[in-house]
């Protein structure tokens, strides 16, 4: 996976406005070696505890927006903070993990660094923070929100009507159908085969 090593203050333009200090001071403190990489489709960030003399690692798609950026390096560094209390004794996202990552939410929400509908959606989010950085669908549609580079055409699965098409970008076409739990049961026209899509998948619309 390409990557590429950020000097310090090159880490401002990833991050909003007021929370630069902020987190260069976690950084510090716990000797964190953050890595920036591509996107990846699978995850958004990911955390590998020091061991062997080796530094506490994170990694963070570079794609992101700066609020998505700062909300996900949150929930690595909450990674990190219970690993250094619990080490292994805990699951990885158990009750300790999130207290964690709701402390660092709300400490970063007063900062006044997120817009007011992004701090509401956090707010709900520290009730029960999910266990992976992009399982949170009400708060993700929040935050891309603020992609700057917003596709022409498309749209998240979760802002189309019910029997709409839109296609993929490999070009198979699909209808729309009923929110099952957390994804979408949508049916591919040509096959007529049911597909689960995740919410926050971004589409082609087809009028």
């Amino acid at each position: 996976m390409p990557v590429s090593e950020h000097p310090m203050q090159a880490l401002s333009s990833f991050l909003p406005e007021g929370s630069f200090e902020e987190v260069v001071a976690y950084i510090k403190q716990y000797r964190v070696h953050l890595t920036i990489t591509r996107k990846r489709k699978s995850v958004l960030g990911d955390y590998r505890h020091a061991f062997a003399g080796k530094n506490h690692r994170i990694t963070v798609n570079g794609d992101l927006n700066p609020y998505e950026f700062l909300v996900t390096l949150l929930h690595e560094l909450a990674h990190l903070l219970t690993f250094e209390q619990y080490r292994n004794r805990v699951e990885a996202h158990g009750k300790e993990w999130k207290t964690c990552y709701a402390k660092l939410l709300l400490h970063f929400i007063q900062l006044g660094v997120f817009p007011e509908d992004i701090e509401q959606a956090l707010h709900n989010s520290v009730m029960n923070p999910a266990a992976t950085a992009n399982g949170e669908t009400a708060l993700l549609l929040v935050l891309r929100k603020y992609n700057k580079q917003q596709r022409v055409g498309y749209a998240h699965v979760a802002d189309i009507a019910e029997g709409q098409l839109f296609q993929m970008d490999n070009g198979r076409v699909f209808r729309r159908g009923k929110l099952r739990r957390k994804r979408y049961e949508c049916v591919e026209v040509a096959t007529g085969l049911r597909y689960s899509f995740s919410a926050v998948m971004e589409v082609k619309m087809i009028y």
